[in-house]
């Protein structure tokens, strides 16, 4: 995982324990003041909320112990690899597309950053500036030639 997709991981683990824990914490007593718990949707609901927030923080917990982080800038040369920033051209349409290779937990194809385990990402690794890659899309395959690789 990038230093970055660890540090979005901590933010949203410290947000869960000292925002949401203590807000659900409160909507489930406020909804045990209501008194009949057994037909009480509040409390039912904020019960949801809580397993939720409890689950997740365990995976979090789990990832974050789990993760090895690789810092980007440290990395050269042209092949592609882990943490790269790759530029495309897709070679029916001319049209340039930039993703970054990063972890399965901080993908985020809105962003530009793509899961190293994507097929996408899978046909790139190892290739080198100048080669074409051939990509099986939902929607048929595709061709694009990496045009730039760099680590930033």
């Amino acid at each position: 995982m990038t230093a970055g997709g660890h540090a979005a991981l901590e933010t949203e683990l410290k947000h869960r324990q000292q925002v949401e824990r203590p807000r659900i914490i409160q909507a489930i007593s406020e909804a045990r003041a209501h008194g009949d718990l057994s037909e009480n949707a509040e409390y039912h609901s904020a019960k949801e909320q809580q397993s939720l927030n409890e689950g997740r923080i365990a995976e979090l917990e789990d990832k974050l112990g789990r993760a090895e982080i690789i810092d980007v800038a440290k990395l050269t040369g042209t092949k592609v690899k882990f943490g790269a920033t790759v530029t495309l051209v897709d070679e029916d349409t001319e049209e340039e597309k930039k993703y970054q290779i990063v972890g399965d937990m901080e993908a985020d194809v809105k962003q530009g950053k793509i899961s190293i385990s994507s097929p996408i990402a899978r046909a790139l690794i190892g290739k080198d500036v100048g080669d074409t890659v051939e990509v099986m899309a939902p929607g048929g395959a595709r061709s694009y030639e990496i045009i730039g690789v760099r680590f930033a």
